[in-house]
């Protein structure tokens, strides 16, 4: 049988498990925006919940970020990578910080 290449192998998500201190949530937001404050309270009670860490960052004191990101606010990272915008999943987010 020929070797499968590495780009279509599953990985083995149990060596890929990360403890909840070291995943950082970051909620990319505006003042005044209806929709990142309802996004904060899911990030604030699930990270509460499970100790991970979170930040907010001001997507009007950033111009990379507000270049890359304006129309989708507000946006949830974790560990960098997009996550979810304009609704947060309460259930989505915890499964993303249980790997």
């Amino acid at each position: 049988m020929a070797c499968m290449s590495p780009m279509f192998r599953r990985s083995d998500r149990r060596t890929e498990t990360k403890a909840p201190a070291e995943h950082l949530v970051t909620l990319i937001r505006k003042p005044g925006c209806h929709l990142c404050d309802d996004a904060q309270e899911v990030i604030e009670k699930v990270c509460s919940d499970l100790g991970v860490p979170w930040e907010g960052k001001d997507i009007t004191e950033d111009e990379e970020l507000h270049r890359r990101y304006w129309e989708q606010i507000p946006v949830v990272l974790v560990d960098g990578a997009q996550h979810t915008f304009w609704r947060v999943n309460e259930e989505r987010l915890r499964k993303a910080l249980a790997r």
